[in-house]
């Protein structure tokens, strides 16, 4: 009588997912490194989104009848951008290494390709909610309560909406190359997605051309459900711009997020 010694199948498939897990976690933990050790980075990421709500939204604030609540409808806006400068560093990083040859060597790696973009993703998605949570703290320049459960809803979202647009970043560098060409496409792609979002100005009483494109722009989906996470604990919230159930944006979030991961991996997986 003989006795199989070959693992299961579920063997093989818990070994895999322990080896992929591990590849993303080592990818992720270089992330975090890279912004460590890079303080002024850190910083420097900080500045724009604290300027546009102290400075923007104050100067706008004071020209607008009954501008006092705009600060609070910018806020939003601003945990957008907050959330978006580490996701535009993380897609150059990935240019850089391509054409410098490192990414290449990555890739030789015996894990799949998911693995190793997931793991870029998730460190960005992580420094970013890091500095999140910073801007949070200035959530009282907005008039918005420091309620435990909202705080903790908001760092929640900004996690999802953080790798989401990596991944998105990331797919626009690995196909776009070479370097300048993906800068300039980055700007011309994420800039009338983020004004077209709703971030600083409503979408009510547009015109019609105008309200069709901020619809199509999964950003006014990001936009309205930080929005209508905030409103029921403001005295007078904003009526929602998006008359979509909450899952529902979530849903958008997290696909886009993870469509991007899929087809950039796919991308990287043909021969340059």
């Amino acid at each position: 009588m003989t006795v199989d010694a070959r693992p299961s199948l579920w063997s093989r498939l818990l070994r895999r997912l322990w080896w992929e897990t591990r590849a993303a976690h080592v990818v992720w933990q270089r992330e975090l490194l890279h912004y460590v050790r890079n303080p002024a980075r850190l910083i420097m990421t900080l500045v724009q989104p604290v300027v546009y709500l102290l400075v923007l939204g104050t100067g706008l604030g004071a020209m607008l009848p009954g501008g006092d609540g705009y600060l609070t409808y910018l806020f939003p806006g601003v945990l957008l951008m907050t959330v978006q400068a580490p996701a535009i560093a993380i897609g150059a990083s990935v240019a850089v290494d391509r054409e410098a040859g490192f990414l290449r060597e990555m890739l030789v790696a015996p894990v799949h390709r998911v693995s190793l973009l997931a793991g870029r993703c998730a460190g960005a998605a992580t420094v970013a909610t890091c500095q999140g949570v910073f801007v949070l703290g200035l959530a009282g320049v907005a008039h918005i309560p420091y309620a435990p459960e909202l705080m903790l809803a908001l760092v929640a979202e900004m996690a999802l909406i953080a790798f989401a647009m990596t991944a998105f970043v990331a797919l626009l560098a690995v196909v776009i190359s070479p370097t300048p060409s993906f800068h300039a496409a980055l700007g011309c792609v994420l800039t009338p997605l983020v004004f077209l979002s709703g971030a600083l100005f409503p979408i009510a009483g547009l015109p019609g051309w105008l309200t069709a494109l901020m619809m199509a722009n999964p950003l006014t989906y990001v936009i309205d459900l930080l929005r209508r996470t905030i409103a029921p604990y403001l005295a007078r919230p904003e009526p929602a711009a998006v008359h979509s159930p909450v899952l529902m944006e979530l849903a958008v979030t997290a696909g886009v997020g993870l469509l991007s991961l899929l087809l950039a991996a796919r991308r990287l997986s043909r021969p340059h």
